[in-house]
């Protein structure tokens, strides 16, 4: 007998034919013999419809109300699936995020899981019960109701994995599994069969939507084996753990991108210590966050320095460096949007010279000039023209050996919730 968590976003129950195939699933799976958690996300549109309603009364809600808001729609998930469960012979009980026991700071919009008491969950599961969670939601020491912000649902199911000590956290999407990159941008990716958790975490924070970077994470926090599988296909899915076996000849296993960039500039500042510090805690106190960060060299004790932001931020970003100017004189500031970050991951990368060579090479064939660069031991990231992406994507994919005999893609953008 296997304990297993089973994760389902919102596509996947979003009506009731498909709320009817993930409750078949759960029960063979239970059949089998095994014990099942479930988390799920609210349905469909839900959480976007109720967003949509409370901005029609309130432009500028407060946090603690939407947290109340937020969490209703997974509430709605759980009773239903639970109800569907019981309506094909099936025993299932559905607990919000507090009865399950997943306690949390009190950050409302994005709390992060401080403990987990999971008593109730395994006595569900002793009375042979199919245990349903909400995903995304949890309770504040101050018994506030919270949530956990982007990738909750995630977050969720591979916390709750990890305090019931679940054999394996499934979670199913609208893929099969983790692609070498982004099917709809390059038809012949390749699903991998397995990826390390470091690999996965690159990818999660380079932009690969299929998982979220906190959820990935804590997997590897709490050695948590996690499988991504597609909910409306049984094709095997990609399981992401400790270490995964690198295929001969392949040295970068994926290929992200991030096509929401910015990149400011900031000229003639002071050559000081202290000075970084100044500009990067300004933006860090302003919620900003900043990625490459590029230095050039100092010239009459003046240097130049650049960095990427969201492009969502990159207004704001201005606002809080033109707030600072006198604290930290400077010259002149610019600014550029329409950019993107094309990544390359591979563990293999430490280990074998000439891979972030190879991807220079491979855009300026293409004539795309490369305006940042940022590299750490398993990723090589550049910023480029939004207009040259899936140009460059296309060109990497075939430049590391990634590509496959042309595959068929199910299901649409992935997951986030």
């Amino acid at each position: 007998m296997s304990l297993i968590v089973m994760k389902f976003g919102g596509s996947s129950v979003g009506t009731p034919e498909r709320m009817l195939r993930v409750a078949n699933r759960i029960m063979e799976r239970q059949k089998e013999g095994n014990e099942i958690v479930v988390v799920v996300s609210a349905m469909g549109d839900t959480t976007d419809d109720l967003i949509d309603q409370s901005k029609a009364l309130n432009p500028h809600p407060p946090a603690r109300e939407m947290d109340m808001l937020m969490t209703v729609g997974e509430q709605i998930s759980i009773a239903m699936l639970a109800m569907t469960i019981d309506g094909i012979g099936g025993k299932a009980m559905s607990f919000t995020g507090w009865q399950a026991g997943m306690q949390t700071d009190n950050s409302f919009g994005k709390s992060k899981i401080t403990n987990i008491e999971p008593s109730r969950i395994f006595k569900a599961l002793e009375a042979g019960n199919v245990a349903i969670v909400a995903g995304f939601q949890g309770v504040s020491d101050a018994g506030e109701i919270t949530t956990l912000g982007r990738g909750g649902s995630d977050t969720t199911a591979v916390a709750l994995a990890a305090a019931v000590g679940a054999d394996v956290c499934e979670i199913y999407t609208d893929v099969d599994g983790v692609y070498s990159t982004d099917p709809r941008v390059v038809k012949n990716a390749r699903k991998l069969d397995e990826i390390s958790y470091d690999e996965m975490l690159e990818l999660a924070n380079l932009g690969a939507a299929v998982l979220h970077p906190r959820a990935v994470e804590y997997a590897k926090h709490n050695n948590v084996r996690l499988v991504v599988r597609s909910s409306f296909t049984r094709n095997e899915g990609t399981s992401v753990k400790e270490e995964a076996i690198m295929e001969q000849g392949i040295v970068v296993r994926g290929i992200a991108f991030d096509k929401n960039v910015a990149r400011i500039s900031i000229m003639g500042v002071q050559d000081v210590p202290g000075v970084l510090a100044n500009v990067f805690g300004a933006l860090a106190n302003n919620g900003i966050d900043v990625d490459i960060i590029v230095q050039s060299g100092v010239q009459d004790g003046k240097a130049d320095f650049s960095f990427t932001v969201s492009g969502t931020d990159k207004d704001k970003a201005i606002s809080v460096i033109e707030g600072i100017r006198g604290a930290v004189p400077y010259r002149e500031t610019d600014s550029e949007d329409g950019l993107v970050k094309v990544s390359i991951v591979g563990a293999g990368m430490v280990s074998n010279p000439g891979v972030a060579a190879k991807m220079f090479e491979a855009i300026s064939t293409l004539g795309v000039s490369i305006k940042m660069v940022s590299t750490s031991e398993i990723k090589c990231s550049c910023v480029i023209a939004s207009e040259a992406l899936n140009e460059v994507v296309k060109s990497l994919h075939t430049a590391y050996g990634l590509d496959t005999e042309e595959q068929v893609f199910v299901g649409g953008p992935a997951e986030r919730r």
